[in-house]
């Protein structure tokens, strides 16, 4: 739990540092990045965060070259914990608002930044849609909680022979709501 949050603070860089309290013990800057399309910037630590939750979860596995071909077609969005220098999660994003990856490391879970990754996709794109594995029941109730919609299921979509789900980001009410938590 986010107990409390500081303004964003923008430094010379561009990047929107926020000093969080995380449990009321720790105090974490959180930087917001955005990486480019045709930029590699935190794609091997993209890469190990994926990897630890596909060892942890059973989840996200995809080949390396696949992985980082399309991190380096996407716009990223991450944040990193400046005090740490830790990749905290990241949203890579295709230029039609679809979300390839969204990863967020197990230590920094339930503080929010999945919802708030979500929220800076869905302020960038019009259409936010994304795929969820049928048996990731956390990651579907994570997407329909925010206000995803299953829009169909297919059979054997992943390489191995698994199915998804093909969600889409709902009306334009749940965006304002995902809008606000980047403003409040």
């Amino acid at each position: 739990m986010i107990e409390s949050c500081g303004p964003g603070v923008k430094n010379p860089t561009g990047k929107i540092i926020v000093s969080w309290e995380l449990l009321g013990t720790v105090s974490v800057n959180v930087e917001s990045r955005i990486v480019d399309r045709g930029s590699d910037d935190h794609v091997d630590a993209a890469w190990e965060l994926k990897e630890r939750i596909r060892e942890r979860d059973g989840v996200l596995r995809q080949r390396h070259g696949f992985f980082s071909d399309a991190y380096r077609r996407s716009r990223v969005y991450l944040y990193v914990d400046g005090s740490r220098n830790r990749l905290i999660g990241f949203a890579a994003v295709r230029s039609d608002g679809y979300i390839l990856f969204l990863a967020v490391d197990e230590e920094y879970r339930g503080h929010g930044f999945g919802k708030r990754l979500i929220a800076r996709v869905s302020e960038d794109y019009g259409s936010v849609t994304c795929h969820a594995r049928a048996t990731n029941q956390a990651a579907i109730s994570f997407y329909e909680h925010l206000g995803f919609e299953r829009r169909r299921e297919i059979d054997n979509y992943y390489e191995d022979g698994g199915d998804a789900y093909y969600l889409k980001l709902g009306d334009a009410s749940i965006r304002e709501k995902l809008s606000n938590l980047l403003r409040g």
